[in-house]
Order: C-alpha cells, then sequence, then structure tokens
C-alpha cells in the first residue's frame, strides 16, 4: 500500500473571495452569479414573504383591529393538582377556575393533570381529568363527574 495519504500537509489553500477583483482567485465581473437580473445583485433575494408578484397572504387576509387578534386561539389551560388545593372551592368547575384565578379568562377549556397531591375532598365537574389525576381525586374522596 501507499504511504502517500498518511502524509501530514504541510500546505492549505486559500479559500477564493468572490468579488475581490481579477486577484481574489474566482472570477472578475460577475463572479459566478449570472448576467443580470435581481439575484446578480448584492442584496438579490427575495423576501420569505414574496410569492412571485401575486397578492401576498398578508394583503389577502381580512385585517384584524385591535387587542382582540391575540384572542383568536384559546388553547385549553393545564390545572395541576397542586393548583386544587390551592383553591377554597368544593366543586371545581371552569368558571370557578377562572373567578379564583387558577386559569385565566380567556381560556374556553381546562383539563385537570396529576401533578402534585390533592389532600382534600373536591367534587369535579364539567373539566376533563386525566387518568392519574382521578385516581387521586377519588383516592381522597371526592369525586368526577
Amino acid at each position: 500500500m501507499s504511504m502517500l495519504n498518511k502524509l501530514t500537509k504541510i500546505t492549505e489553500k486559500k479559500a477564493k473571495r468572490l468579488g475581490r477583483g481579477p486577484g481574489s482567485g474566482k472570477g472578475e465581473h460577475t463572479v459566478g452569479r449570472g448576467n443580470k437580473g435581481m439575484r446578480a445583485r448584492k442584496s438579490g433575494q427575495a423576501q420569505a414573504w414574496f410569492e412571485g408578484g401575486q397578492l401576498p397572504m398578508v394583503k389577502r387576509m381580512p385585517m384584524l383591529r385591535g387587542k382582540a387578534r391575540f384572542n383568536v386561539l384559546t388553547p385549553s389551560a393545564m390545572v395541576t393538582l397542586h393548583d386544587l388545593n390551592k383553591m377554597s372551592a368544593e366543586v371545581i368547575t371552569l368558571d370557578a377556575l377562572k373567578l379564583e384565578k387558577v386559569i385565566d379568562a380567556r381560556f374556553a377549556k381546562a383539563k385537570i393533570v396529576a401533578n402534585g397531591e390533592v389532600t382534600r375532598k373536591v367534587s369535579v365537574q364539567g373539566v376533563p381529568v386525566s387518568k392519574s389525576a382521578k385516581t387521586a381525586i377519588e383516592k381522597a374522596g371526592g369525586k368526577v363527574e
């Protein structure tokens, strides 16, 4: 076998510096960008939202004014068993969670998950509960409807 591939390098090539004149190692005038057009220019990339000249998405959508445009999506809130201990209400509903400010008033849905422990008897109505949270609530003497 040849020993040539095991020799260490003693020289390194300099990188080609595009657009820096005839001595740069790559082209002179157009430097591999073609002749004319948008992509031949210095800042020649179209914006990410550019759609080739058709009416852009921003202009096709209706205008939503004011702060309410951020409240369009109302995902489900996550309530832990630790949060249920802090509440004073015996019956846990979505309105009770909002009233005691456990969740924000904008939430349309909530789900109780098992994180922590329940130390008192509570009754959950109309709020989805995870399996492990249900067993923990029933173990503490509460019920889930």
